[in-house]
């Protein structure tokens, strides 16, 4: 399972995720040049487009990516959507699940283009090959100034507003979302007491007002935890704080070996990243090393054909 989040920082615009999973898939910061041709099932050849960065497997040349941004700002994650009903459909407006990350960010510069290019398409369960199988999937895409949920019902695409700029995973976005209604008295201060006035109560402890605020791994409870700690988390000015206090709002929802045990292992935060959305810089710590990397977008000859693996 995994999460994903964006945040703003006092001009500074960011988004990452945790990849949650027990096992790993090679994956690297991988960009993919604007004249990287990217060849769809559906017989569009994209020979030139807009630049990405992002974690990516690299299979038999093709970057896989697990969350991505492009040279405008625009980003988008795949996570984990057990009920993902992709089309079997074949066709022109027809896209794999693993190409929609490179159709989007190659074609489009925000989300509202993101948005008018999903009214056209359907996302297939087509397979990258025999021994790799679509992957249920949905996604968040957004920009430094929308949020979007994306996820196929019955083979059609459904396209949600995100005003939390939080994914997890299932239930579908619109549960999760209703589900914050369960949680209006949560807050960074201390509760007004309203037992009764007949008793009156004191808080013994700091924080009371985060009483309730659930605390398991669950993807509802992973949703609440990061929405809260993503809309009440202090805004920095400098960007390098700015930063560290991003990779601490994805660690309130961090997963450690041991503690969710799944068929071969246990599910893990394998690793986490922070994207600046501006500099199109993409940050990330794995679960071995705390040490934040940075693989730079515009450190790479962008016009080159070839992948940048980093």
């Amino acid at each position: 399972m995994c999460t994903s989040v964006t945040w703003e920082s006092e001009g500074s615009h960011f988004v990452g995720r945790n990849l949650d999973f027990e096992v790993s898939y090679g994956q690297k910061p991988v960009a993919t040049p604007r004249n990287y041709a990217f060849n769809f099932r559906n017989g569009l050849s994209l020979e030139r487009h807009l630049a990405i960065i992002g974690m990516a497997a690299v299979a038999e040349g093709y970057p896989l990516y697990f969350d991505a941004t492009n040279e405008k700002g625009l980003s988008a994650e795949g996570l984990m959507f057990k009920t993902a009903g992709y089309s079997s459909q074949r066709g022109q407006n027809c896209f794999a699940s693993f190409e929609l990350i490179p159709y989007l960010l190659g074609t489009c510069e925000n989300v509202a283009e993101a948005k008018n290019r999903l009214k056209e398409i359907k996302v297939t369960n087509e397979a990258f090959s025999p021994s790799m199988p679509p992957s249920p999937l949905h996604w968040m895409v957004c920009d430094q100034k929308e949020c979007m949920t994306v996820e196929v019902e019955e083979g059609e695409v459904k396209v949600y507003d995100n005003p939390v700029g939080v994914l997890t995973n299932c239930p579908d976005f619109g549960k999760q979302l209703f589900n914050l209604n369960n949680y209006p008295s949560l807050s960074p201060c201390d509760p007004k007491d309203s037992f009764a006035p007949s008793y009156p109560l004191s808080p013994y402890s700091r924080a009371m007002g985060t009483r309730g605020l659930p605390g398991g791994l669950d993807s509802e409870s992973r949703f609440v935890r990061a929405a809260f700690s993503k809309l009440n988390a202090c805004k920095e000015k400098d960007k390098k704080k700015a930063v560290s206090q991003f990779f601490h709002i994805l660690r309130s929802v961090y997963q450690i070996k041991g503690l969710d045990k799944v068929e071969g292992g246990f599910e893990y935060t394998i690793y986490t990243s922070c994207v600046d959305m501006d500099e199109c810089v993409y940050r990330f710590m794995t679960y071995e090393n705390f040490e934040v990397k940075e693989a730079a977008l515009f450190s790479c000859d962008l016009d080159s054909a070839s992948l940048a693996e980093f």
